[in-house]
C-alpha cells in the first residue's frame, strides 16, 4: 500500500511550526513561511524574537507588548522577492492586525495559510478586503 503525501500547504505550515520552535518569546512561540504560489520555493522564513544582536530574550514580560519581533514581520524583512512575485504565507498562527498589513504591504500576497486561532480575529477582514484569501489548516497536518 502507498503511504499518503501530503500536500505542500501541509509541508509548509509543519516547517513554520518547527521553525516557531527557535522562538525566543515566553509567551508564544511563532513561524512563518513565505512561498511561491506553486510552492516550488521558500522565498523567506521567520520566528518571532529580538532583533539580530540583542538578548535573545523578550524586553518585558508584559503580554502582547514583549518587544519581540513577530515571526511575520521577521519574514517579510527575510524576502527580497520583488512585490509582482505572487506568494503564500504559512504562519503557526493567525496574523495580527499589524503584521497582516505587512503581508499586505510585502505586495501580491494571494493567500494566508494559519494553524491557529490568535486572540484577536480583526486581521481576517482586513485581509479580505485587499482579496487575500484565508484558510486555517486545523489539526495535526502529519
Amino acid at each position: 500500500m502507498m503511504k499518503s503525501r501530503p500536500s505542500f500547504p501541509q509541508i509548509y505550515i509543519e516547517l513554520a511550526k518547527i521553525l516557531a520552535a527557535r522562538s525566543t518569546c515566553v509567551r508564544l512561540q511563532v513561524g512563518t513561511v513565505i512561498t511561491s504560489t506553486d510552492f516550488r520555493k521558500v522565498l523567506a522564513i521567520g520566528y518571532n524574537g529580538n532583533a539580530t544582536g540583542l538578548l535573545n530574550k523578550c524586553d518585558r514580560e508584559e503580554p502582547g507588548n514583549c518587544g519581540c519581533l513577530h515571526s511575520e514581520e521577521n519574514a517579510v524583512i527575510n524576502c527580497d522577492a520583488p512585490r509582482q512575485t505572487e506568494k503564500v504565507v504559512f504562519v503557526t498562527h493567525l496574523p495580527c492586525v499589524q503584521c497582516a498589513k505587512r503581508l499586505i504591504n510585502l505586495g501580491n500576497v494571494k493567500k494566508i495559510y494559519y494553524a491557529q486561532d490568535y486572540r484577536i480575529r480583526d486581521s481576517v477582514e482586513i485581509l479580505k478586503t485587499v482579496g487575500i484569501e484565508v484558510e486555517q489548516i486545523l489539526g495535526d497536518t502529519r
